[in-house]
């Protein structure tokens, strides 16, 4: 078997459909919303079939390339449930989840794979959504596999728990394996970091890294209705804190030879990181190009899954439909 095909839906800055490519998967449609992801998405893959659509309102009868595809993937945004957030979330981020599984029932891909938060695998809040799930698409012949990883586990220097469902059509479901990580120690921040806060000839560059020696909290892209970009909540910034970071904004520069960030007025001795470092660690490539403004390119990124776990997760679905 060559090549296989997918279809990736809320597929923001591409992070999870350029994994799902290193793995073998071509698509032949991707969707978004927002017109800046779209931006994102054509300036790396021209070829690429991308449409800005509210899923809600995608008519795949319109689109007959998004029949007899190999996998439906869909990097939803967070379902949030009471341990996150006190509450239970029953907007939008419930009825783009059950779009997805609509599609899937209408399209009846040989896998789906939803990435989302690690409680929509077994919190109780949850149970509701996961039971819909199920119901709608296990009379289809789909069998399920829901389970959490951690990006760190396969190479990626943040501790970023993700959980994933897998819905396999029966004959396939028995051969799927819950891809083992990819790495025997985690990359450290330090690690990561270390080639560009050492970019402009910062002295002390070294001895940041050394002290940088764990992997990232999350990092979260925040909301779209308030203001600038920020690496998330007070107990999350005193964690970036704690490896050397200033987790209130972002900087426009790496340290210069004395450790000077021109664009940091804050007087803290805490060093910024820039955007292309919040890039490096998601695990993007360097050439990926993100459209927008500062905080619009971080809040992409912020959002995105990481091209490596996409990967592990499209080898192991690969190799189920291939055996």
């Amino acid at each position: 078997m060559g090549r296989l095909t997918s279809i990736d839906v809320c597929s923001g800055a591409g992070g999870l459909a350029l994994g799902l490519e290193r793995a073998g998967f071509d698509p032949v449609l991707l969707l978004d919303h927002k017109p800046i992801a779209c931006e994102t998405l054509r300036r790396n893959r021209p070829s690429w079939n991308t449409f800005q659509m509210d899923l809600l309102d995608f008519d795949p009868k319109k689109h007959q390339e998004a029949y007899r595809v190999d996998l439906l993937s869909a990097g939803l945004p967070r379902v949030k449930s009471a341990a996150t957030t006190k509450r239970v979330e029953t907007g939008l981020e419930l009825r783009l989840l059950k779009a997805t599984v609509h599609l899937a029932r209408t399209i009846q891909p040989l896998v789906l794979l939803i990435e989302n938060v690690p409680e929509l695998v077994a919190a109780p809040e949850l149970e509701e959504a996961r039971e819909y799930i199920q119901s709608e698409l296990g009379h289809l012949g789909y069998g399920f596999q829901w389970f959490v990883i951690n990006a760190a586990d396969f190479g990626v220097p943040q501790d970023r728990k993700q959980g994933v469902l897998v819905a396999l059509k029966d004959r396939f479901c028995d051969r799927f394996l819950v891809p083992a990580p990819t790495v025997t120690r985690h990359v450290t921040v330090g690690e990561a970091l270390l080639p560009s806060m050492s970019a402009r000839g910062w002295s002390d560059a070294e001895e940041w890294a050394g002290q940088a020696d764990r992997v990232a909290p999350t990092l979260v892209g925040g909301s779209d209705n308030r203001g600038g970009a920020d690496l998330g909540l007070t107990g999350t910034k005193r964690a970036w804190a704690q490896i050397g970071i200033n987790g209130a904004a972002l900087s426009d520069e790496v340290p210069g030879p004395d450790g000077t960030q021109e664009s940091d007025t804050s007087g803290s001795p805490l060093k910024k990181l820039t955007v292309e470092q919040s890039a490096v660690l998601q695990s993007f490539p360097d050439d990926w190009i993100f459209a927008g403004k500062k905080t619009a390119r971080y809040r992409q990124i912020g959002h995105a899954s990481p091209p490596p776990v996409g990967e592990a997760l499209g080898r192991a679905i690969a190799e189920a439909l291939r055996r």
